[in-house]
């Protein structure tokens, strides 16, 4: 009963990071607006910025990863791999969401010494769906963070009590 409660606590947990970097990745994806200002249009996207873009690949790897391994056999010997890949997509998460919270934060307050203006005041909605995603991708990352703990706790248990 205890083995089957950890694998569908491992299962829902494993759901649940996959929705987040899902729900991060669509949302980051279909945000763009448009705005014009007396003859000068402007158009906000997602693919302007480098660090959108990254935001982007990195959670649509790991939601591919985070599918994939929904599907592998408890009994397999890929788990102790797991949790090394469990630990690469931590911190893919981890550096994506860094460098995207960095860009969102000058594009919300802007740089005075750099001399770059914000934008969310032209482009509030475009804002309002990057702020959602990187609410999304930090939920994937906590979650991320306990499945790596639970991953490990799942691997290393088993092998110590083997040595006892």
């Amino acid at each position: 009963m205890v083995k089957l409660t950890k694998r569908i606590g491992g299962l829902v947990l494993r759901l649940a990071a996959f929705g987040a970097a899902l729900a991060a990745l669509i949302v980051m994806v279909t945000s763009r607006e448009r705005a014009s200002f007396f003859a000068v249009s402007l158009e906000a996207k997602y693919t302007d910025m480098a660090a959108f873009k990254y935001f982007v690949i990195a959670n649509a790897v790991v939601s591919v990863y985070s599918f994939l391994v929904l599907f592998l056999p408890k009994e397999s010997l890929l788990w102790k791999f797991v949790v090394v890949l469990d630990l690469v997509m931590t911190m893919l998460l981890t550096s994506s969401l860094s460098a995207a919270l960095a860009v969102a934060q000058v594009g919300k307050k802007g740089n005075a010494n750099a001399g770059w203006l914000p934008i969310c005041g032209q482009v509030p909605k475009f804002c309002d769906q990057i702020t959602g995603a990187l609410i999304a991708g930090f939920v994937a990352l906590v979650l991320y963070v306990f499945l790596l703990l639970y991953s490990l706790h799942s691997v290393v248990d088993p092998f110590l009590l083997q040595k006892s």
